[in-house]
């Protein structure tokens, strides 16, 4: 699974940090996705972590 934030999207809220900070960190008022693929292990939270975006920034494929 790939991630990516849609960085005109995103409020920076950190609810994606909270939810799986091993993939997402909040720079600069923005989230960031650490790593280009998911882990297999992680994807359940980074599936939580976008369907808890405020803003719908979180795409996945």
């Amino acid at each position: 699974m790939k991630v990516s934030v849609d960085q005109d999207l995103c409020v920076g809220s950190g609810n994606c940090e909270a939810t799986a900070p091993a993939v997402f960190e909040v720079k600069e008022g923005k989230s960031h996705v650490k790593m280009g693929q998911v882990p297999k292990e992680q994807e359940d939270l980074v599936k939580t972590a976008a369907e808890g975006c405020p803003s719908g920034a979180i795409s996945l494929s």
